[in-house]
This record gives C-alpha cells, sequence and structure tokens, in this order.
C-alpha cells in the first residue's frame, strides 16, 4: 500500500513558492506548476522594529492612529490647490534672499552634494550675477557666503536637482480649503537643462529668456485669468492617460488651454508670445512642475497632526532620501541612502553614467499620482521600463501601503477608483512594500544634464528610523 506522501509526488504537482523568487526555476526544472508569491517577513524580521509594531498594536494607541491618520487623509484629499499667480522667488518665497540656493530632498552642505546638484547649484550662481563663470561659482559655493536650503523647508518644491534661486519665477499656489500656499519653478522643458544640471550658456540663456519674458508672461496672465483649480485638471489629465509625473501630454494641454485666453490677452508683442507658445509646445513636460505644487499645497495641509503615520514629504538630494511624517510636526527629517534608478537609457549612456535617485518630485507619489497611478498611464512604460500589467500591478501594490483612496482623482482602468493615497510607515513595514517612484536619471557628473528614466524606491531604513521616533511620542 502506498502512502500519502508517495501518491502526491507522483502526481502532477501546483506548487506556490512563497518568498524567495529565486526557487521557481528549480521547482518549474521538475516539471512542476509553479506560482511565486511575492513575500517578505514583516520589518524584514527586525526584531526591533516588530516590537515597536506591536505596541503600536495596542487598543488605545491604534485608536488614537486611527482618527489622526483619518484627519491627514481628509485634508489632503480634501484640499482644492488652486494657481493663483506667478513671482520671482525673491518676492514670493518665505524666507529667500540674494544668496539663498534652494534644492531639492533633505539638507545638504556643498561638499556633500552630488554632480547634478553642484552642476545645477553652479549654473544658478551665474544666472544670477553673482559669478562670472562656472569656476567663479564653484569657488563661491564653497566659500560660506550661500545658504543652502532645502525647498521643502521653504513651502517650495523643485524637481531633480531641485535648484532655486532669487530671480527665478515660482508658481503660486494656494490651498483654498486650509488657507496654506505652496510654489515651484518653472519648466525648462527636457534634457540639457539646469535642473538636470546642466550648466553652459545655452541653459544660462534659457533661464535668461524665461526671467524677462516667459515669467513676467505667466504673471499678467494670471492677473487677467484669475485662479486655477488644480485638483480638477490634474484628475482630467489622469483620465486622458498622464500619470503626471513622467507623462504630461494631456496636463500640459489642459494646462494650456486654461491660460493661452490670457496670454494672448498681455501687453507682450506677439513676437513675445510666440516665442512662449512655441517653448510650450517644445516638450510635454510643461505642466510638471505644476503638479508638483499642487501635491505639496495638499500635503503641507496634512502636516503636523499629533500621532499621524502618515507620509507627508519623500524627497531625495542626489545622496540621501528623507522622509517627513505628519505625526512629527517642523523639518524632522529621517533619512537613508539615495538609491539607484532603474530603466532605460539615452543612446551612448550606461548604468554607470548615472547619478543616484534625486529631487522632490516625490511629492507625486506622496499624494498619490505618478508611481502610484501607472495604471492611468501604460503608455508610460517605454520611458520607465516594465511592461503594461506591471504599471497596474504598481498601482494596485501601493493600496497595500495606503489608508484611502483619492475620491476626487480617480482611475479609469480600476473601475474609476480613487488614486492611492496616505503613505502608512506602519503598512510599509509591515507589509515590506515600499512606495514606487518613476522619475528621470540625471548624469552623476556636472553639466551633462538627463540621461535616461525609470524606477526606483527608498531605502527602508527612513520608515524605521521614523517608526521608532513616532512610537517614542506615543507611548
Amino acid at each position: 500500500m502506498t502512502s500519502p506522501i508517495t501518491n502526491l509526488f507522483a502526481a502532477d504537482l501546483d506548487v506556490i513558492n512563497v518568498g524567495l523568487a529565486m526557487f521557481e526555476g528549480d521547482i518549474a526544472a521538475q516539471g512542476a506548476n509553479v506560482t511565486t508569491l511575492d513575500w517578505a517577513p514583516p520589518a524584514g524580521g527586525n526584531p526591533e522594529i516588530l516590537a515597536v509594531l506591536d505596541g503600536l498594536e495596542e487598543t488605545a494607541v491604534a485608536a488614537r492612529i486611527e482618527a489622526a491618520n483619518a484627519e491627514a487623509v481628509e485634508r489632503i484629499t480634501d484640499s482644492r490647490p488652486m494657481l493663483v499667480g506667478f513671482g520671482r522667488a525673491l518676492d514670493v518665497v518665505p524666507g529667500m534672499t540674494p544668496t539663498t540656493i534652494l534644492h531639492a530632498g533633505p539638507p545638504i552642505t556643498w561638499e556633500r552634494m552630488a554632480g547634478a546638484m553642484k552642476g545645477a547649484v553652479t549654473g544658478a550662481l551665474v544666472f544670477e550675477g553673482l559669478a562670472a563663470d562656472l569656476d567663479e561659482a564653484a569657488a563661491l559655493a564653497a566659500s560660506g557666503e550661500i545658504t543652502f536650503s532645502p525647498c521643502h523647508e521653504h513651502n517650495c518644491v523643485g524637481s531633480m536637482a531641485g535648484v532655486t534661486s532669487a530671480s527665478m519665477y515660482m508658481h503660486i499656489v494656494h490651498n483654498e480649503t486650509y488657507g496654506n500656499t505652496a510654489y515651484t519653478n518653472l519648466s525648462e522643458q527636457m534634457a540639457k537643462i539646469l535642473r538636470m544640471g546642466a550648466n553652459d550658456q545655452s541653459v544660462i540663456d534659457r533661464l535668461v529668456w524665461m526671467r524677462e519674458v516667459l515669467g513676467p508672461m505667466l504673471k499678467e496672465a494670471m492677473e487677467i485669468g484669475g485662479p486655477v483649480d488644480l485638483r480638477l485638471l490634474l484628475s482630467q489629465a489622469l483620465h486622458m492617460g498622464d500619470e503626471c509625473h513622467n507623462r504630461n501630454g494631456a496636463g500640459t494641454l489642459l494646462l494650456m488651454q486654461a491660460l493661452a485666453p490670457s496670454l494672448l490677452r498681455t501687453g507682450f508683442t506677439t513676437e513675445q508670445k510666440k516665442e512662449v507658445f512655441d517653448f510650450i509646445a517644445s516638450s510635454d513636460y510643461f505642466s510638471g512642475p505644476t503638479w508638483l505644487a499642487m501635491a505639496k499645497a495638499a500635503m503641507d495641509a496634512a502636516h503636523g497632526i499629533e500621532g499621524s503615520t502618515i507620509v507627508t514629504t519623500m524627497a531625495r538630494n542626489g545622496v540621501e532620501f528623507g522622509i517627513r511624517v505628519s505625526g512629527l510636526p517642523g523639518n524632522q527629517w529621517f533619512t537613508g541612502p539615495a538609491q539607484p534608478v532603474i530603466g532605460p537609457m539615452f543612446a551612448g549612456y550606461k548604468p554607470e553614467d548615472a547619478g543616484l535617485d534625486i529631487g522632490d518630485s516625490a511629492i507625486s507619489e506622496t499624494y498619490g499620482f505618478g508611481g502610484f497611478a501607472m495604471a492611468t498611464a501604460p503608455a508610460i512604460v517605454p520611458l520607465v521600463g516594465g511592461t503594461v500589467q506591471e504599471a497596474i500591478g504598481f498601482t494596485r501594490d501601493m493600496g497595500e501601503i495606503t489608508t484611502t483612496q483619492n475620491p476626487n482623482v480617480t482611475i479609469p482602468m480600476l473601475d474609476f477608483q480613487g488614486i492611492p493615497t496616505g503613505i502608512d510607515i506602519r503598512k510599509v513595514l509591515s507589509t515590506g512594500i515600499l512606495p514606487v517612484i518613476n522619475t528621470a536619471i540625471a548624469h552623476k557628473e556636472a553639466g551633462i544634464g538627463m540621461i535616461g528614466a525609470g524606477i526606483t524606491h527608498p531605502p527602508v531604513e527612513v520608515f524605521d528610523q521614523a517608526l521608532v521616533a513616532l512610537a517614542a511620542k506615543l507611548f
């Protein structure tokens, strides 16, 4: 009489492989049908973090957290960010001075900056007339006479290097629901641009034109036309195939539709208006920074809620990745090493040419679009790599680590469910699922610019640190 075990191995097997994907090939080689379940132990098996997670599940503490998180995500979803104007950073950004340079990510000194950020800083100093050339600019940056500060600590965001200087024109985005205001600078469009670390004379000349023509014309147009509802435009853009971080074709068309009538009514010459229209038409990315300021206005409204485990900032400076959490108010950063960005490279470049993850543009994923909403934009796949099913899978996975779905910004492909909203550090650590970010890749050296795009994630240690710090306040 044969045993059940013997019968089992004599039959065709359907195997579920839990955890280690490397076993899948070996099982399949034995002729079995195998399905691999992507699983990791909570908190990576770290006993200290597991103990903190257990403590946060105590009934009274958990109730406090849930109430705080409900308030935080309500503030995110109820925020109505309105584009109300444009103005020079020196005139509108809190704490800005003629010798202040704002940068992306958590705080960093000149000596530690990545190549792309150093390239952007030196280019900005030449643009501002503070240095005659790039060598003089580098000496000035190292002298201690320039104040470096994170964009996020001045109600701003800046994509890639994020460098913002005094005379750059800024979006002014007012949160109509909660009264706070956020800012970001204008798109230089794509590739060889300051925010990617390029800094030759063509880059400086473009910035001067933006300061002398584009910015003032946008400012006057807003004074003529009045506020623009950015949450509404974002929702429409996602319905039209954008994810509004790296794919912005629909968003730029919608924003231009809102601005064009007023641009035509400004007092600038016909030739200058043509220059502006041609510039906007030169790249779909024109609206990219607009959505970042929109997200910043909403996320700042959710920051500082006692007991909340919701992430309100994810930002990178090319050296470190930093997060801020709602329940830890002010500018308390938790940092870990910036990660590589994995994805297609432009012709002639190799992965070893790439700088590490950089930029404040992860505010889009913090809000719930960009990488979190890739299901809305299957056409993003050729730019950042992967497949359409993987893009949909990213959106589904992000639902596992967020608190709610935003009913005001929805995903047609997923039966109009809201975008995943409110990253909860507890869920990140419990599931082992890290937030996904799709982003551009800048060259590791100054002066070159964008060389590709791809996918990246935060380092897990930033969530470990934040959880321990928050638990110390709650217990």
